[in-house]
Order: structure tokens, then C-alpha cells, then sequence
């Protein structure tokens, strides 16, 4: 069975191949000169790193375009950190990044590492465990964190290990649901957000743990969160929209089969307002600079979209 990331890529590289070629290739373009001599990526500033390398893996993947030399490079420079000891994020970064060299360009990173890394890196996220079933966000958090969590269900399933105790973890998400519908990243969060109620659904979701209830509070929720410019806001008390929460919140209905419940082509009109004519998107209207991580989710908003009425993961 596919996992959830090797489902959503394939989702997106389905809609994206719906673009038209110019669209396409300019982005294309624009995420390969991002590509560092070491094989990496970066973010605005400072030298490459896993999450952002992870986001340009992930664009270059739906668009068909991560083989050859880009892939050898990216792989390259992956191998760079398999001793380093990494947080949950830049794990995930790690394993997915490899999980997408692997599928499209067959090249194997985890080749020489030990017999059971996959058991060693499991112990080390589940170190994180906390006492209510989430996951904190580092060894000394004591807050357990609903984005987090979902980061650390969608690791193991990467590397195809179990979840201890499913139970708990449904139990802490739901106990993270506000009462307009959404959830918080935290239990001390005063309010709901687009992007923990996306973590929150998509780990329910991977968990079989969705109900009516849930999704009928959670379409509330994200309905609300489009704005008169078209996108989706991060929460009530911002009023700018942003690329990333058209993504999720996007995403997220999508999953639910709800996409229609927002107004789509205001949403499409937004994210297409961001794109670059050189490529890339900004990652809102205060945004001066095109990113690898926005562009990801400019290309992520633009695939879901464009997604074929026929397409099927079955």
C-alpha cells in the first residue's frame, strides 16, 4: 500500500501533467538553477539544507524532471547527512528526499547503511513521544504537537515501521480540536489554524479515525479561511492569505472530497497572481522573492487544481 506522501505525489504529478508546457518548463528551470554545487537546496539565505532540499526534490518530482545529473547530485549531497543526528522535519526531509530519488531515479541512498537503521531512526522519533500519544518537537519539548505528530506518523510509515499505541495518537488529535471546527498545534494555542487542521485531518485520515462530525466541523472551518482575495488565511486573526494555506487547506478538502466548497477558480486566480513570470511563486502578496518551498506549494496548489475527474490512485 502506498504511503501518504507517495499518494499526494502522485496526486499532484497527475494535475500538474494537466499544465500547459510553458508553464511547466519555466519552473522547471527555475528550480534547477536553485540547485547548489553540493547537490542541495537552499532557503533565502545560508547554505543548503535538508528541508529545503526536500521541497525542491518534491517539485522536481511532480514535474517529471528529477533524473539524471540533478538526481545523482541531490542524492549525493543526501548521503552527506545520514550521520548527522537530525529533528523530526529534517528526518522526514531526509527519508522522503531519498524515498523520491529512489522511485524516480533508482537510486538507493540507504544502500550501505546498517541492516536496522529504519529501527534505530524509529527509536529516535518515538523518544519523542509524550504522555497525552502526540509527539513533541524536540527531546526537551513537553508540549506535544499536532503538526509534529502528523510528521512523525508520516516518517514511520515511510520507512515502513509500526505505530505504537494508534489509539493515543487519535486521542491527542482530537483533543486538539477547537470548537470552530478546526485544530490547534498545541493545547495552549488560543485558536485553530489552516495548516495544524491539514496535519490533524491527513493523520486521522492515515489513522482511519475520520468521522462525520470531524469532517463536517473541519469544512466549516477551512471554508471560512478563503479570503476576498481567493486564498486560504492561517488563521482568524490574519487577514492576508498565503500560498501555504492554500495548499493544506486545499489539500485537505481534497482529501474529504470537499474541494468544491470553496469558490476554486478565486483560489486559482490567487495562486496564479503569485506566480513568476521567470518562475517560482511568492508565498504571498507581501512577498518580494520566489523560494523553493513556495514554489512547491504554488506548483501543489496550481496540481490539485487541474487534477483530472478521472484520476484514481486504485
Amino acid at each position: 500500500m502506498l504511503s501518504y506522501h507517495e499518494q499526494l505525489t502522485l496526486r499532484l504529478a497527475a494535475g500538474i501533467g494537466e499544465l500547459d508546457q510553458a508553464t511547466r518548463a519555466r519552473h522547471t528551470q527555475f528550480l534547477l538553477a536553485k540547485q547548489r554545487v553540493d547537490g542541495g537546496f537552499a532557503g533565502r539565505e545560508g547554505a543548503s539544507d535538508l528541508y529545503y532540499t526536500s521541497f525542491g526534490l518534491r517539485s522536481l518530482a511532480i514535474l517529471g524532471e528529477l533524473h539524471g545529473e540533478v538526481a545523482e547530485k541531490a542524492a549525493a549531497f543526501l548521503q552527506t547527512k545520514l550521520s548527522g543526528h537530525e529533528g523530526v522535519v529534517d528526518f522526514l526531509s531526509l527519508i522522503y528526499g531519498a524515498k523520491l530519488l529512489e522511485t524516480a531515479a533508482g537510486i538507493d541512498i540507504f544502500a550501505g547503511a546498517s541492516s536496522d537503521w529504519r529501527r534505530s531512526v524509529a527509536d529516535t522519533l518515538n523518544s519523542l513521544r509524550r504522555k497525552d500519544g502526540g509527539y513533541a518537537k524536540g527531546p526537551e519539548g513537553m508540549a506535544s504537537s499536532t503538526y509534529h505528530t502528523f510528521l512523525v506518523l508520516l516518517c514511520l510509515q515511510l520507512i515502513e515501521q509500526p505505530i505504537p499505541q494508534p489509539e493515543a495518537m487519535v486521542t491527542f488529535l482530537l483533543s486538539q480540536q477547537a470548537e470552530d471546527g478546526g485544530f490547534r498545534e498545541i493545547r495552549a494555542s488560543k485558536r485553530a489554524g489552516t495548516n495544524p487542521t491539514a496535519a490533524a485531518i491527513g493523520a486521522l485520515r492515515i489513522l482511519d479515525s475520520l468521522t462525520e462530525e470531524i469532517i463536517e466541523g473541519t469544512l466549516d472551518f477551512l471554508v471560512e479561511m478563503q479570503n476576498d482575495e481567493g486564498g486560504l488565511r492561517a488563521n482568524t486573526r490574519i487577514p492576508i492569505a498565503d500560498v501555504l494555506s492554500t495548499f493544506t487547506g486545499m489539500l485537505t478538502l481534497t482529501d474529504l472530497d470537499a474541494l468544491h466548497e470553496i469558490e476554486t477558480e478565486d483560489a486559482l486566480t490567487y495562486v496564479r497572481g503569485l506566480e513568476q513570470d521567470t518562475g517560482g511563486f511568492f508565498g504571498a502578496a507581501w512577498d518580494e522573492v520566489a523560494d523553493v518551498e513556495y514554489t512547491f506549494y504554488g506548483l501543489g496548489s496550481l496540481a490539485l487544481l487541474h487534477v483530472p475527474n478521472d484520476f484514481t490512485l486504485e
